[in-house]
């Protein structure tokens, strides 16, 4: 012993006084039970970590960080400890020795701290990565792809050879939770020859994963919704997997996948129904602003009116704690609510104001619109609007931005365009698609109406500018060469300007272009066609004869947006009987979980028609389905008795804006029920805007067949037009009174 000690001094020396456990150090880091004990260990031995056990650190650090709920979580406090620096520093001395997946894991997790692009280690780890890019396997090319795309590398280079690297390997990916990530990360760079084949691949990978996996489910929506493809086959696929784990998801899950089926237009009535229970559910359980939003802007929109009621106490509460973010967010829903709660309207309106200099562009233009939706008045909040819209356009070059910018001021009280203002959009047309030019021409016309009515006058450099978008219009469609590219500019087009001056060189390009209708863009076609209501037969020919020969791949969900302008423009193709006949042969598997609403619409729309399906008149007229349309209608009930006396049914108060409260409940837990004698079910619903037609006060179809629908079931239906709840007759309460007494009980005016 003492030889060995004379050989070996120094070895002895350091064995015996260096910090030390029997146990590896891997394993102390994996027992570990908080962070501090993590720092403790680094600290003790920073002089002799390797890469395994500096990528071990980070790793246990951050699934500390994921254990926590929100308001436990402390990335910056741990991010700017003393042995985070410390390993942040051995990091970029260690990356090199790294493998592949311990290397892409170290990235993901500095990004999860917060650490941005341009931090020197981020850049490193990236630049490390990229050098190895083509060895990497499918699951860490798909984190590292993940990774770049949360730092908004979507369109980079290394992002392209990233799509590269997936188009070569396709036929031998088997894994469809990575190709689902590497989807989402290189949708935006991908043509649409890759994009079909993408998602023919998902299509035949998608039975390889359990009904469970929902994160796959939603990235596939997502990689969808980012290519603007609203293929019907996968978008079913994917909801029943959602419906399958319905009672798993939480509140982030539903709000994500709420906000892909709007942007694909994809209506599940299935899924809004069990999710709009599950979300109810969880009103009490969130007290803080940032889940409470959220709820707030997933449920509102959707919400009976005893949640709409809580949502918006609750909001109010917490409503000084809301950021500018939250507060936007809040003003949003409130506006896709047709909110009317003038108080709740105020506080997040001055909320807005406090923030305004913060605000983007696009923003400044939501809180315009919402603000003069919602009908709230502010000369101080509309003189700060105006102040920052005009600064923004005074350096702005870009032609969208431009366009939203005069379209927020057009809406301001007392809207004029100056000769710098229009010098600035002329200097810009050429650059312009159609949906610019349409906000323009809408904007102006704006000015227009207003310099007529109120200046009498009507400056001749708003005329002329007028003339000139007429002009650039008429010739960005004379000159496209591409129907797909033509639907994405005209999908979205309204309004009198594009009605007026664009819409039959519209449909003339439409009738060039007509040979490129199929199966993917036909429903679209339909729907524009019967939005704008312009009859051309070629174009509808063009659509049976589609049908026809592609009905194999029309996905059913389609059918009744192809059916509805034969319908609506009261016209039959050649082909009448085989193509309606092939249509709902289409359609026949899929009566029993179609949206109630489409199914009535459907029928409707074959009525006009005289065309009548046995199939689909057994799938409306049965009790079952009616229970369903019933439940899917909701406008408010109470039952009277034979002296005109609200029965005490149920425990539920709903008001209407601030009709009075009646003993009442949602009439599906008492629709069918068996009534006393002499009394009388009654329906109570009001009608917004969108129930009427545009230039007249005349009912439109949807809102008519609800009346006839609960006729049918036995009730006395009081529809309450918007223009008569909100005109200057009715801003008493009194006034509000007499008017429900009126209309409900028959009785005059109340004394009082």
């Amino acid at each position: 012993m003492l030889r060995l000690r004379a050989i070996c001094p120094f070895s002895w020396r350091v064995f015996q006084f260096r910090p030390f456990s029997f146990e590896p150090l891997l394993n102390q880091m994996n027992k570990c039970t908080d962070e501090e004990q993590i720092f403790d260990l680094i600290e003790k031995n920073k002089d002799i970590l390797s890469e395994k056990q500096v990528a071990c650190a980070l790793s246990m650090l951050w699934q500390f960080q994921k254990q926590k709920s929100i308001l436990l979580k402390n990335v910056e406090c741990i991010r700017d400890h003393p042995q985070f620096l410390t390993l942040h520093n051995l990091t970029t001395t260690k990356m090199e020795f790294m493998n592949d997946s311990t290397l892409v894991n170290v990235l993901y997790i500095i990004q999860q701290f917060g650490f941005e692009a341009h931090d020197p280690l981020v850049e490193a780890l990236v630049t490390e990565a990229w050098r190895r890019l083509e060895r990497f396997d499918i699951n860490v090319l798909s984190k590292f792809s993940s990774c770049l795309a949360d730092q908004h590398l979507c369109f980079s280079p290394l992002m392209g050879k990233i799509a590269d690297i997936v188009n070569r390997n396709l036929e031998t990916i088997q894994d469809l939770r990575c190709l689902s990530v590497l989807m989402v990360s290189i949708s935006s760079l991908i043509s649409q020859r890759f994009q079909e084949q993408l998602v023919n691949k998902t299509e035949q990978l998608f039975d390889t994963i359990d009904s469970s996996q929902v994160n796959i489910a939603r990235r596939i929506v997502q990689f969808l919704r980012n290519i603007k493809y609203s293929y019907y086959p996968l978008l079913e696929r994917c909801n029943k997997v959602f419906l399958s784990n319905v009672n798993h998801l939480d509140l982030d899950s539903i709000s994500k996948i709420l906000s892909l089926y709007h942007s694909l237009q994809f209506h599940s009535f299935e899924f809004i129904l069990m999710t709009k229970k599950r979300l109810t559910e969880m009103i009490p359980l969130f007290d803080y602003p940032a889940s409470f939003v959220k709820l707030f802007v997933t449920l509102g929109p959707v919400a009976g009116p005893e949640e709409e009621k809580q949502l918006k106490s609750t909001i109010l509460l917490m409503s000084e704690e809301l950021t500018s973010q939250q507060a936007l967010a809040v003003m949003g829903a409130m506006e896709e609510m047709e909110s009317r709660n003038s108080r709740l309207i105020k506080k997040i309106a001055s909320i807005l104001h406090k923030h305004l200099d913060n605000y983007k562009p696009v923003e400044l233009l939501r809180i315009t619109q919402a603000s003069i939706f919602l009908h709230f008045q502010s000369k101080e909040l509309f003189v700060k609007l105006r102040e920052l819209l005009l600064s923004y356009l005074k350096v702005s070059v870009i032609p969208s931005e431009i366009s939203l910018l005069i379209c927020a001021l057009s809406m301001l009280p007392s809207p004029h365009l100056d000769e710098a203002r229009i010098s600035q959009i002329e200097a810009v047309l050429p650059q312009c698609d159609l949906n610019d030019l349409n906000s323009f021409a809408t904007s102006v016309l704006r000015c227009i109406q207003y310099d007529h009515m109120y200046r009498n006058n009507i400056p001749g450099k708003q005329l002329k500018l007028l003339q000139k978008l007429d002009h650039y219009g008429r010739q960005r469609l004379q000159k496209c060469s591409s129907l797909n590219l033509l639907w994405e500019e005209v999908k979205s087009l309204k309004g009198d300007w594009f009605a007026d001056s664009l819409l039959e060189e519209t449909v003339v390009t439409l009738q060039r272009l007509m040979d490129e209708i199929n199966y993917i863009n036909v429903a679209g076609i339909a729907s524009f066609i019967s939005r704008t209501n312009y009859l051309s037969t070629s174009l509808l020919d063009r659509i049976a004869s589609v049908v026809l020969q592609q009905i194999e791949k029309i996905h059913p969900f389609a059918i009744l947006a192809i059916i509805l302008p034969f319908s609506a423009l009261n016209y039959d193709p050649p082909q009448r009987d085989e193509f309606f006949g092939t249509c709902l042969q289409r359609l026949n598997s899929y009566l029993s979980i179609l949206d109630p609403l489409m199914l009535v619409f459907l029928g409707y729309s074959l009525a006009t028609r005289e065309y009548f399906s046995e199939d689909l008149l057994k799938a409306i007229f049965n009790i079952r389905f009616l229970a369903k349309l019933d439940s899917q209608l909701e406008h408010f009930e109470c039952i009277l008795d034979k002296r005109k006396n609200p029965l005490p049914y149920g425990s539920h108060n709903t008001t209407l804006g601030k009709l009075p409260k009646i003993h009442s409940e949602l009439n599906t837990q008492i629709a069918g029920s068996r009534l006393p004698p002499g009394a009388e079910k009654i329906a109570l619903e009001f009608l917004d805007s969108r129930a009427f037609c545009r230039n007249i006060p005349h009912l439109k179809g949807k809102s008519a067949m609800k009346k006839r629908h609960l006729e049918i079931l036995g009730y006395r239906v009081i529809q309450i037009p918007h223009f008569e709840w909100n005109s200057m007759a009715l801003s008493t309460k009194n006034a509000r009174m007499d008017y429900l007494r009126e209309r409900i009980f028959g009785e005059g005016k109340s004394s009082s």
